[in-house]
């Protein structure tokens, strides 16, 4: 029996991914969806599932309800790919399958980058998956049960982009409000402004908000060795040197492409930059294949930043190149909504594609708001709600407390 042929392959699941099958879903296009993970991961919200805002379940439903029962998904991860013969060769259900396509739309999104110290991706944690965010959530619990512990209540976080502010401005927030402990934050960045992305005013915004949360904010500096609960710091080009004492260290710097990026490149003859990022063509296409196209994080097009909106755009600008809503060869456009981060409760940024940007409280709306709408699901969107009136206006966090209450039980079942 031959492997199954399908007029389109979407490898990945993410915002990319998902994007471009639900807009083939409104064509007669066969589709088979391939994803390393069963979830549609909502990424940008992982840091709330570490910190006991919401559920992990909230924020990464099955990838199967996230588009429409006519596509195909399945759970596998793709070796190879033979872009002559058109298919995909994937591990799933512990054997390898293979299926064919017409066109191929990959979507598979980064991994961390640790900038040539892989070594420190076991003594850090990171933020890229729903595993991630439950690990340090653990470790968050696990640190609030020794209060006296110097080095479990220190936490440095390196990288103030997105993920970092957030991080630091919810664990300060988390410790101080419903914790009632005695933290010690530290960011690390390695530029000299906080969210870089905004720069200007905004930027001074979050450096101040954050300061005034505790977090001590170290801009213009390099994490140089993490080794035995001890984070060295490198500040601005060996001016001075922090030595941190620290159990949890949370990576929030750099990415580099997934490796199934590796893998497309060497079949397609496609080149890559630094990060192992695809250089892809105008269209999105790859190297010489007018029916392969890569898009997201995976990719690196006109200095487009490695954010959602710009996967989503270019998973429906490659599905309507295949169903020719659009001509073949036509470049992608993005188009910028602008950027939004929140630093804690009532307090955010909000950069417009124009104007002067806005902070504070109404930048904090803005960033429910929006977050709220692309959150896939209707159950989710309103257990959400719920969730955020808990955490931000009655200071509960269940899903930190059911974890807590999980701890306190485990030298009970060992004891047993």
């Amino acid at each position: 029996m031959g492997a199954p042929q399908y007029d389109v392959v979407v490898v990945g699941s993410g915002f990319g991914g998902v994007a471009a099958a639900r807009r083939l879903a409104r064509s007669d296009k066969s589709v088979l969806m391939i994803s390393s993970v069963a979830q549609y991961l909502f990424q940008p919200l992982l840091y709330q599932v570490a910190t006991g805002v919401l559920d992990a379940d909230t924020v990464s439903p099955a990838a199967a309800d996230s588009v429409d029962t006519k596509i195909d998904v399945v759970e596998g991860t793709v070796t190879a790919i033979d872009p002559d013969a058109h298919s995909v060769t994937y591990t799933g259900a512990d054997r390898e399958q293979q299926a064919g396509y017409s066109s191929l739309i990959a979507a598979t999104g980064a991994s961390q980058s640790y900038f040539g110290h892989d070594e420190y991706a076991h003594r850090t944690f990171s933020l890229k998956t729903r595993e991630d965010a439950v690990a340090l959530r653990e470790q968050l619990v696990r640190n609030f049960a020794r209060p006296d512990d110097r080095s479990a209540s220190s936490y440095v976080v390196v990288g103030a982009g997105a993920t970092g502010v957030e991080l630091a401005g919810e664990i300060a927030g988390l410790a101080r409000r419903h914790q009632r402990a005695d933290v010690s934050i530290t960011l690390v960045e390695g530029v000299g402004e906080v969210l870089p992305v905004f720069g200007g005013r905004l930027s001074r915004y979050a450096k101040k908000t954050l300061e005034a949360a505790g977090v001590d904010v170290v801009l213009k500096s390099l994490v140089t060795d993490i080794d035995d609960g001890v984070v060295t710091v490198d500040i601005e080009k060996g001016a001075a040197t922090r030595r941190i004492a620290s159990d949890t260290v949370i990576w929030a710097a750099g990415v580099s492409a997934s490796p199934f990026a590796a893998v497309l490149a060497e079949a397609t003859g496609c080149d890559t930059d630094r990060a192992g990022r695809l250089l892809v063509n105008p269209d999105l296409t790859v190297g010489g294949y007018a029916d392969i196209y890569a898009i997201g994080d995976m990719t690196s097009l006109k200095g487009y930043p490695g954010q959602s909106p710009v996967a989503m755009q270019e998973g429906r600008h490659a599905a309507d190149t295949i169903t020719r809503k659009i001509g073949p060869g036509t470049p992608f456009r993005y188009f910028d909504k602008g950027s939004m981060s929140i630093i804690g409760r009532g307090k955010a940024v909000l950069q417009g594609p124009v104007g002067p940007g806005i902070s504070g409280l109404p930048a904090w709306g803005a960033w429910l708001a929006v977050h709220l709408y692309y959150l896939s699901g209707v159950g989710n969107r309103i257990d959400a709600i719920g969730r955020w009136f808990g955490a931000y206006g009655a200071n509960r966090r269940p899903a930190l407390t059911a974890a807590q209450r999980a701890q306190e039980r485990e030298p009970e079942r060992v004891a047993g």
